[in-house]
């Protein structure tokens, strides 16, 4: 299993952790990415799989406390921060002229 964070653009969003098996993982971030923002997700046009993949990834929220590692960011409604993911990977992360953020 491999644990996604979720960030949400509502006020009272928590960020919660969620797991998913690796082919669920798989059709949300493709291969070498972490960053996923949810329209690009459904964008790639698989909207079947991905509702019945979330449907069974929501049911298994996880305890931070608990957690050991995130392997993936799911941005909903924070189309913003697309511009500091340039290439979806969190390593990547740039500020607004381009330099590394880390």
């Amino acid at each position: 299993m491999r644990n996604i964070q979720v960030i949400d653009g509502a006020d009272n969003c928590v960020y919660d952790v969620f797991a998913a098996t690796d082919a669920e993982f798989d059709l949300i971030f493709p291969a070498g990415q972490d960053i996923a923002f949810i329209d690009e997700v459904y964008a790639r046009g698989e909207s079947e799989n991905l509702d019945q993949a979330f449907k069974l990834i929501w049911e298994r929220r996880q305890a931070k406390s608990q957690v050991q590692g995130i392997h993936g960011t799911l941005f909903y409604e924070l189309e913003h921060k697309k511009a500091y993911y340039p290439d979806r990977r969190d390593e990547g992360a740039v500020n607004p002229n381009g330099s590394r953020l880390r």
